[in-house]
């Protein structure tokens, strides 16, 4: 069985007026073009209450490094209390969104994600003796990789969120 290292883990909210059709767009492009991961949105849930709109996304992101060193990277986004505003922009009227959202990553590093070590229990302790004297600054270099890339996207949400806000 592959080894899964939670590497890191964290989140950021935001509540005042974004498009959410271009958040999500942005998220999406970004992580794309950024950190070459692979999507797939694993679940995508509306609850419309009147005028109100509630959203769950679930994306699974993947990049494989090498054939031994894989990175998996889960991104949720909650939206509550989501309306249809208009704004005026440049002397114009724009539609819009007001609400909420919480934005989430968790970034795993898997590690034999072929499973190619656990065919016997010598190949397991071969693993772990590859792992901790011939590779171990691999592992740790690509556990700051992923953590960085991580990070750059929850920044680079807040950044889009804060300046969608001043407009």
């Amino acid at each position: 069985m592959p080894e899964k290292d939670l590497i890191f883990s964290s989140k950021i909210s935001y509540n005042g007026v974004f498009s959410f059709k271009d958040f999500y767009k942005f998220c999406y492009d970004w992580l794309e073009d950024e950190t070459s991961f692979d999507i797939v949105e694993d679940k995508y849930s509306e609850k419309i209450e009147g005028p109100v709109k509630s959203i769950d996304v679930d994306w699974t992101g993947t990049k494989k490094y090498t054939d031994y060193f894989k990175f998996e990277g889960k991104v949720s986004f909650r939206v509550r209390a989501l309306k249809e505003i208009e704004v005026t922009q440049g002397g114009a009227k724009v539609k819009t969104n007001q609400g909420s959202v919480e934005v989430s990553i968790k970034g795993t590093l898997i590690r034999d994600y072929e499973g190619r070590f656990e065919t016997s229990g010598f190949k397991k302790f071969l693993r772990g003796i590859y792992e901790k004297w011939i590779i171990r600054s691999r592992v740790d270099e690509y556990k700051v990789k992923l953590s960085e890339d991580c990070d750059k996207f929850l920044n680079q949400a807040k950044a889009y969120l804060d300046l969608e806000g001043k407009k």
